[in-house]
């Protein structure tokens, strides 16, 4: 199977707000792709339900041909938006929870990672600052050996130089047959390192293409070609 996510028809509601509206989508193996689009598009809302953390109204999600389930948990790697850390826990405390955690967690890897940041392992992690967290969570995201990554708003609220070391960690730490997932308004910084994107709106994909593909068709960047989309 080359695909490693396949949705049909999947539908979420909450009260009166549609915040998917049937998302049909495929996912090839071994690719980068950024899932694109303006605040409260869908974006969170599918990444939570491909995590297994939301639970879609309608529809299918198969991940490597399995339903979601504990099972894809297993080979699933998330970064929320937001810090899912426990303050007070020192940063080689956070490595022993993921490897408590995960089997496919390369310990050695993420220790690796945090020497080159010069993160002191016996800091807290609430003495950190914003742009060391952001790092941290990442390393330990990254360090598992995952079929599928996904990443919600891995470079938003941090500085142009953290949001390059993040990137360029996000493109040296995925094994070829894996795909990674981006989720980001912010296109310019990320398109970079992005194989396709996929661009949603009010819960709908508009488009999904590969990145060198629109370059060649349409003489623009993704960053260009979302503004004259979504008439940022």
């Amino acid at each position: 199977m080359s695909e490693i996510l396949v949705c049909n028809e999947l539908e979420k509601n909450y009260s009166c707000v549609k915040a998917l509206n049937g998302v049909d989508l495929k996912l090839e193996k071994g690719k980068i792709i950024g899932l694109l689009g303006p605040n409260g598009s869908g974006k969170t809302t599918f990444i939570k339900i491909v995590a297994g953390l939301l639970k879609a109204d309608k529809g299918e999600v198969l991940i490597d041909g399995e339903a979601v389930s504990e099972k894809t948990k297993a080979y699933v790697s998330y970064l929320p938006e937001k810090n899912y850390l426990d303050d007070t826990m020192k940063v080689y405390e956070t490595l022993d929870l993921f490897s408590d955690f995960y089997q496919d967690f390369d310990k050695e890897v993420a220790l690796k990672m945090l020497e080159n940041l010069d993160i002191d392992l016996n800091r807290k992690y609430k003495n950190l600052s914003k742009g060391m967290k952001e790092k941290v969570q990442l390393v330990l995201v990254m360090s598992r050996k995952a079929k599928l990554y996904l990443l919600d708003e891995p470079i938003g609220g941090v500085d142009p130089a953290t949001r390059d070391y993040i990137l360029n960690t996000i493109v040296s730490n995925y094994a070829p047959d894996s795909t990674v997932l981006i989720s980001t308004h912010l296109i310019a910084d990320v398109e970079k390192v992005l194989d396709e994107f996929i661009f949603i709106k009010n819960g709908e994909i508009v488009m999904q293409s590969g990145v060198d593909s629109l370059r060649e068709e349409k003489g623009v960047s993704v960053d260009e070609y979302f503004r004259e989309v979504f008439k940022c």
